[in-house]
């Protein structure tokens, strides 16, 4: 790997770590304010719970991408490390695939459901696109329960809403991470295919987080030994 392209994966780490990072403060932050509200000025942060669920949601469904770029996924090899080098890494073949058609569905399904809240068509065809959908209805108009509309966001009610104002946050802006979550999966397990095709991986999940704390154990037995 190039000097180049280590500094450009290391800068995507970067932004998808502090990205994870920020939503899990964001969640905490939110939750103590809330807590503290009620129980100290017998108040409450009305949209709080509703911005908690969301950011949850694009923590679980962004970590879920990243997880697969690290190999981080919890999974059993056991099956794995019976065969030899060839059948293990057809047998990894055959899983990164399914997991490719797996993404790919739901990067359609994902991308048919956010569609219609940012007035764009979703795609024709009940698995794979066969094109688009213009008759569809748009629901631009959509707004979420609590969280009130932000300055910095108003842009979309001449965007999508056809001049009409938000009071509460579109729903597309939340949604988002729908597509986008499905389109960084299907990526990272494209580039798992690649990585096992070329010899550099030997299945899809690398974590052995037990074997890891047993061998770092016994490594600190033996140091106090």
């Amino acid at each position: 790997m190039s000097g180049a392209q280590s500094g450009q994966g290391g800068l995507v780490d970067h932004i998808e770590e502090t990205l994870i990072a920020s939503l899990l403060g964001l969640m905490t932050a939110v939750t103590f304010a809330n807590v503290i509200a009620r129980y100290f000025f017998n108040s409450n942060i009305l949209w709080a719970l509703e911005l908690t669920v969301f950011a949850f949601g694009w923590l679980v469904l962004l970590g879920a991408s990243y997880a697969v770029k690290k190999h981080a996924h919890l999974g059993v090899d056991a099956i794995l490390n019976m065969l030899s080098p060839a059948p293990r890494r057809i047998l990894a073949l055959i899983a990164v695939a399914c997991c490719l058609v797996f993404s790919l569905l739901m990067l359609k399904g994902a991308y048919d459901y956010w569609a219609v809240f940012a007035d764009l068509p979703p795609t024709s065809g009940r698995w794979f696109p066969t094109g688009f959908n213009f008759d569809a209805r748009s629901q631009s108009f959509y707004e979420v329960d609590d969280i009130p509309m932000v300055a910095p966001l108003r842009f979309l009610e001449d965007l999508i809403n056809y001049g009409e104002g938000y009071e509460k946050l579109p729903k597309v802006v939340p949604y988002l991470v729908l597509p986008v979550s499905m389109l960084l999966l299907v990526i990272r397990f494209a580039q798992v295919a690649v990585q096992i095709w070329r010899g550099e991986a030997d299945r899809m999940v690398a974590s052995h987080e037990v074997e890891d704390e047993i061998e770092e154990v016994r490594a600190q037995q033996g140091e106090h030994n």
